[in-house]
C-alpha cells in the first residue's frame, strides 16, 4: 500500500471536494487501495503539479490523476466512475 499512484488534488474550502471524501474513504476501505489527499488552494508547490498533470483538461478541483494509467477525473463524479478510475478500467 506504500505505492501512491492515486492522487487526489482538493482545496480545503472547496464544497465539490468535501462531497467526494466519503466516496474516496469508500474506495480505499472497499478496494484496499489509497488515495493521495494533495491540497492545491493554499500549496503553490502541489498547484504547480496539479497544473502540470492537468494541462488544462480539468481547470478545477477536484481532480483526480492515476499516475500509472494516466487517467483523471475532474469535479464530483459517481463511485463507479472513481472506483474504474482507480482499478485503471
Amino acid at each position: 500500500m506504500a505505492d501512491e499512484h492515486l492522487l487526489d488534488f482538493y482545496g480545503t474550502e472547496c464544497p465539490h471536494c468535501i462531497e467526494m471524501d466519503p466516496l474516496v474513504e469508500r474506495l480505499e476501505k472497499e478496494e484496499g487501495v489509497k488515495v493521495k489527499k494533495v491540497e492545491v488552494w493554499h500549496n503553490d508547490k502541489n498547484a504547480q503539479l496539479w497544473k502540470k498533470l492537468d494541462n488544462g483538461k480539468c481547470g478545477g478541483v477536484p481532480f483526480f490523476f492515476n499516475t500509472k494509467t494516466k487517467k483523471s477525473l475532474c469535479g464530483s463524479v459517481s463511485y463507479e466512475d472513481l472506483k474504474k478510475w482507480a482499478l485503471g478500467k
